[in-house]
């Protein structure tokens, strides 16, 4: 892995703005979030293909959703903890429900906004889409992967949505990165046959630390990119469990509703494994950055390597 220095918003944000340039159905909406989602350069490049509702989440779904049954494409971007509470239910009717072609992209996602508290963390936004019939839910994990999504989204029609993290994040893929990424197909990250890593978004990265500690003592950890919420790739999910025997999932959001319940919802109907949870509990979390909460809540390479072998030992007795 690289070293951090760009963010997914970042990457987005450009792509969407390249995608638009040859495409003028394309449209933008913001709620008072042009800054946070990087789009200041897209306003001032396209401004005819840019709306700014002010905040006013609920209205700018709304109006996504009109754009959208007028022939546009429509990315409707802003927070992540506004879009998936305040506006759920505008997203459910107008979106989903509707078969609106709208791209709902929440921006600074699970605890990207740390500082701020509870109030603006997003740690229950994908268990509340991903019940949502015909909504698809993304969570990309670095910027050539984010990059890729935004180009896909904007030629394929159809309600979606996508959360993105705010700060600086690594390159994962690097040199070894596919062509395209599939919807409903996870990446296999890490061959290794003692047990499976599932995990998403920025998440990935410290699950790849974490296999590649194991690795240098001889452990050997698959791991699986699930940056597909849903579909879920129950294929992939399936034959991992029954070639490891042992899967962890590792999310930045509740380990009630999320990646971990997708997942576990798969296993227990077609390959009952011990699954382990890994995300945040049920409590609120403290306010702090992001890197202090992982640090807090042990979602550190170190910390994840140190819980997989616990858990091999434990199997092991």
């Amino acid at each position: 892995m690289s070293t951090p220095g760009f963010s997914c918003r970042h990457a987005f944000s450009s792509a969407l703005l390249e995608a638009a340039r040859r495409d003028a159905s394309i449209i933008a909406i913001c709620s008072d979030s042009k800054g946070s989602v990087t789009l200041a350069g897209f306003e001032e490049a396209l401004p005819q293909q840019f709306v700014e509702v002010g905040i006013a989440e609920q209205d700018a779904v709304g109006i996504g959703a009109g754009l959208a049954k007028s022939g546009k494409r429509v990315f409707v971007c802003g927070p992540a903890c506004f879009y998936s509470a305040r506006s759920f239910e505008q997203v459910k009717v107008d979106v989903a429900y509707a078969g609106s072609d709208v791209k709902v992209v929440g921006i600074s996602g699970g605890v990207s906004y740390g500082a701020l508290g509870s109030t603006h963390h997003s740690l229950h936004d994908l268990a509340a889409m991903r019940t949502l019939p015909g909504l698809a839910v993304f969570l990309p994990c670095d910027n050539y992967q984010t990059a890729a999504l935004t180009r896909y989204l904007a030629t394929h029609p159809g309600p979606a949505y996508m959360r993105l993290g705010r700060a600086p994040v690594a390159d994962v893929y690097g040199e070894h990165r596919p062509a395209e990424f599939h919807p409903g197909r996870a990446v296999l990250l890490h061959e290794g046959d003692a047990c499976t890593l599932i995990a998403a978004g920025e998440m990935v990265q410290p699950a790849l630390g974490a296999a590649l500690i194991l690795e240098r003592e001889g452990i050997g950890v698959r791991l699986l990119d699930a940056w597909s919420i849903k579909p879920l790739d129950a294929e992939a999910v399936v034959r991992a469990a029954r070639e490891t025997g042992l899967v962890f999932t590792l999310e930045e959001h509740s380990v009630h509703g999320g990646l971990g319940a997708a997942v576990a919802e798969v296993l227990v109907q077609s390959c009952p494994v011990p699954v382990r949870l890994l995300g945040f509990p049920d409590e609120w979390a403290p306010a702090g950055s992001s890197a202090q909460l992982f640090e807090y809540y042990g979602f550190t390479p170190e910390k994840l390597a140190a819980r997989v072998l616990q858990e091999l030992h434990r199997k092991s007795k």
